[in-house]
């Protein structure tokens, strides 16, 4: 989740701005970047547990000795450091403390493979010797939601306050799930229309993909992307599939009328957060805020609302794809492989367009429904959604090789769906195989996860 938006504070009192700020995000092709963000557990090495924020082994200390050793900028809240900051890149708390990286916008997936990487590296060298390791899956597997620590963030205070009010799970969206997203471009209206459609219409499948949460509490939930199914009950008002974006007309200006109906949670004022949990934004734009009265916002406030909806893609003056579980290394540099492969190229676009341009309403949110439960073999028309992923891994691969962007040793992009196109040949996803683990070598324990697949 984000903080304070970067963006000028321009007081604004219509829709106009807005939908001029969207707009502004367009970039011609040669400007096109891919943001890839994770996000992952940590736990104490000894006992498992995830660690609070103070104290000589706590998340704070983490981040200040990251701070210290690679340079990093350091961002405080309240008097915590709470983020990072390095160039283009930063590192963020989500609430239960799960550590963000936010790539910078780079060229390659060759870039942000290494950028994971380098990454990954610096926080195992400050995290070894304080006894913590780091874990990429979509959901916590051992711990309870009463297990996990609260970070000292004031927007995460607002949204703890908040989230039980509109669904069951929001508190286990914010405590105990992890991402991977990448971050694309679109050159104009009409170019985010059609990435916003094919991206959208294929969350599901990236969902299975990437399914990797089947444990709760240390048992078998019955899900192989728990995390997936726990934003099907977090809050109507700001999830979803978005069915409009699909309807004739839709652009810049439909999105933003999307926006201002999704709830307020804050107004970010002279670095506190004040509450305006299920407030309207249209009202702000009124100076009617009942939060903050007599007071109109400023692009910047538009900025940070746009970061407090949750669809499974959502439009920012980029389009990010929300819908896989965090994992390990080789998949945190698959996802962008996979968006970009199909996005970036016209040809895979087309190709992916045809895939999906006759899928019913009904058709995608069944597919949002089912395949948190049995991922690619979630039956779709005469066949399963493995077919559905098998084809678009291929227009991907075809479209990162006509990139064609090389490697050192000559390799184009398309060696990082590798893994991906192995589990929809074997039928078998990243959480089928932790069950199999579980029910066999690990003998009925999520214990060994932590060893085994720890960054």
């Amino acid at each position: 989740m984000s903080g304070p938006s970067q963006v000028e504070e321009i007081p604004v009192a219509s829709r106009a701005p807005l939908v001029e700020y969207l707009a502004g995000g367009g970039k011609p092709r040669d400007g096109w970047r891919i943001g890839t963000e994770h996000e992952k557990f940590g736990f104490r090495t000894d006992d498992l547990r995830p660690p609070a924020y103070a104290g000589e082994r706590g998340i704070g200390a983490l981040l200040e000795g990251l701070a210290q050793r690679y340079g990093y900028q350091r961002i405080e809240e309240g008097g915590h450091l709470i983020a990072l900051a390095r160039g283009m890149e930063s590192i963020t708390l989500e609430p239960a403390g799960q550590l963000e990286l936010s790539g910078a916008p780079l060229e390659t997936i060759h870039q942000t493979c290494c950028e994971v990487d380098t990454h990954l590296r610096e926080v195992r060298s400050v995290a070894e010797p304080m006894g913590l390791g780091f874990l990429g899956m979509g959901f916590q597997p051992k711990w309870s939601r009463a297990d996990m620590p609260w970070m000292p963030k004031g927007r995460y205070a607002i949204m703890q306050r908040y989230m039980p009010l509109r669904g069951s799970l929001g508190l286990d969206m914010m405590t105990r799930t992890c991402t991977v997203q990448v971050n694309l471009d679109f050159a104009d209206e009409a170019d985010m229309v059609k990435k916003f459609r094919v991206s959208l219409a294929l969350q599901p499948i990236a969902t299975a993909l990437w399914a990797d949460s089947p444990f709760t509490e240390g048992r078998p939930n019955g899900f192989l992307s728990y995390r997936s199914q726990v934003w099907s009950d977090t809050d109507p008002d700001r999830t979803g599939m978005l069915g409009f974006v699909f309807e004739d007309g839709f652009g810049f200006e439909r999105y933003v009328d999307y926006l201002l109906d999704v709830p307020m949670y804050f107004v970010y004022r002279d670095g506190r957060y004040i509450d305006a949990a299920g407030q309207s934004f249209r009202d702000f734009l009124d100076g009617r805020l009942p939060a903050y009265p007599g007071h109109r916002p400023t692009l910047k406030d538009f900025a940070d609302h746009l970061t407090t909806a949750f669809p499974e893609v959502r439009l920012k003056r980029y389009l990010e794809m929300r819908g896989a579980d965090g994992g390990p290394w080789n998949r945190l540099c698959a996802l962008p492989a996979f968006w970009v492969g199909l996005l970036y190229d016209d040809a895979a676009l087309d190709a992916a367009w045809d895939l999906v341009r006759n899928f019913s309403l009904a058709e995608r949110e069944a597919l949002r429904r089912e395949v948190p439960r049995t991922a690619l073999k979630t039956p779709f028309r005469s066949g399963t959604v493995r077919e559905l992923a098998l084809e678009a891994l291929k227009i991907a691969g075809h479209g990162l090789k006509r990139r064609a962007r090389l490697n050192g040793r000559g390799a184009d992009e398309a060696m990082f769906l590798e893994p991906l196109v192995e589990f929809a040949q074997a039928n078998q996803t990243p959480a089928e195989r932790k069950l199999e683990l579980f029910r066999g070598p690990w003998g009925g324990s999520v214990d060994p996860v932590f060893r085994e697949f720890a960054y």
